[in-house]
């Protein structure tokens, strides 16, 4: 039950989201004037809509998408071009669609169309999606890091080994292995490290830092154990352990791990939300925004990838999912049983998810191919290029780019976009990628 209501949660923040970005066009739409006769959000069969004034509102059965009506998206042919016929002196698809176009507009609104908008103004329509999705992203990764906070390890104790096993895979300890330090000297899970060898802590890089300065002589220990102050000795065994250098372990030539002798007590953090500050909110939508940009650049391997992982033996790249994928994640969010996973952990992480979402929907949508937002924003810049060398050639204006002509383009764009979801949907069915790993 848990996984499902995951699953229907991520399902209306997605709707949300798409709501929204046609929102980001509908409302400069109709500032600058554009006829706009539908809002809809889905695809498909009509489950509700109403109309209010000229534009008719609703929504569709099949919630993987939205779109916004514009009257006149493309334009009239230009004066003295002749249309070439198609297959039995019918009109050609790019003829058609210009012709199914230029019906809506009535007689005298020419100004009210899409096409009639200059430049700037078309740049202000098509951005205003993406950008929205964008807005939404930072909204939320502010939420997460200043309301909620991002994992960090704490100077609580999350766990306190038993034994120094002679065998590092060994899950229990015999009895001829030697006791843990932290266990011989009574530290607990869930104690709080105050100080550690006289040196105050923080943070689990304090307790970390303290223990290497004391290498393996007593060391006074003060934590907080159930709102009291207890004293401990800790004497730290010297261990082999693997080279850390900047949170990345060294491995030598062999590509095996570099070990050095380390003082060891057999302790770990425990992991909790940290609140960050609102400065760092920038700096962590850049490194998520940087990160969607790569992913969208090397789609295409990628996706190669993902289709040798499903229908071969090749690992499963874990960084290209479908709408199948996410929402599993969603659902393992809402159903993992644990004492350390709670309402807040579980909250922070789907609205992390649906952030990601938000910020894929932005990157995506301005690859510049129709039918996505990008396609249109690039007609927009080369009609006002085409513009610009016009004046700067003494020539008459151009006029605006004919993006009716791009339409067989515009079907095999949305062909590939089908059989990349639909290949993405199987791959998460038959080898799919979850938190767990």
């Amino acid at each position: 039950m848990s996984f499902a209501v995951g699953v229907l949660v991520l399902v209306a923040g997605l709707l949300v989201s798409i709501a929204l970005h046609e929102v980001g066009h509908l409302v400069p739409a109709k500032r600058f004037g554009v006829k706009v006769s539908q809002y809809f959000v889905g695809f498909g069969p009509t489950l509700w809509s109403r109309r209010r004034g000229e534009t008719e509102y609703g929504l569709k059965a099949v919630p993987l998408g939205g779109y916004v009506r514009m009257v006149g998206m493309y334009p009239p042919a230009r004066a003295g071009s002749t249309a070439r016929p198609g297959r039995g002196g019918r009109p050609t698809l790019v003829e058609e669609a210009r012709q199914y176009s230029l019906a809506e507009v009535a007689p005298g609104e020419e100004h009210r169309t899409f096409y009639a908008l200059s430049v700037p103004r078309k740049l202000v329509v098509m951005l205003g999606g993406p950008v929205m999705n964008l807005l939404i992203a930072v909204v939320l990764i502010g939420v997460v890091m200043v309301g909620f906070g991002v994992p960090a390890y704490t100077a609580t104790l999350g766990s306190v080994q038993e034994c120094l096993a002679a065998d590092p895979a060994a899950t229990e300890c015999r009895d001829t292995d030697p006791a843990a330090p932290g266990a011989v000297a009574g530290l607990r899970p869930g104690d709080t490290v105050l100080t550690w060898d006289g040196r105050p802590v923080d943070d689990w890089d304090d307790v970390r830092a303290a223990i290497a300065a004391a290498g393996t002589r007593p060391a006074t220990v003060v934590v907080d154990r159930d709102g009291q102050e207890h004293t401990l000795t800790v004497t730290a065994a010297t261990v082999e352990r693997p080279v850390v250098v900047d949170g990345e372990v060294v491995t030598g030539e062999d590509g095996e791990p570099v070990t050095e002798p380390q003082p060891f007590v057999g302790i770990g953090p425990l992991a909790a939300l940290e609140p960050q500050p609102l400065g760092a909110v920038p700096g962590r939508v850049g490194v998520a925004l940087g990160a969607t940009v790569d992913v969208v650049l090397t789609l295409p391997q990628r996706i190669v990838d993902v289709a040798q992982a499903a229908f071969g033996q090749e690992d499963r790249d874990p960084g290209v999912v479908g709408l199948v994928g996410v929402g599993r994640f969603a659902g393992e969010i809402a159903s993992i049983d644990s004492d350390r996973y709670g309402v807040a952990e579980r909250t922070a992480d789907m609205l992390g998810l649906l952030a990601s979402l938000n910020l894929a929907l932005f990157v995506f949508n301005l690859v510049p191919l129709l039918p996505l937002d990008g396609g249109h924003i690039a007609g927009a810049l080369w009609e006002g290029l085409r513009r610009r060398v016009a004046v700067w050639r003494h020539r008459p204006d151009p006029g605006p780019v004919d993006v009716a002509r791009l339409l067989p383009v515009t079907y095999v764009v949305v062909i590939v976009m089908v059989g990349m979801s639909l290949l993405l949907a199987y791959a998460d069915i038959v080898r799919p990628v979850t938190l767990s790993g």
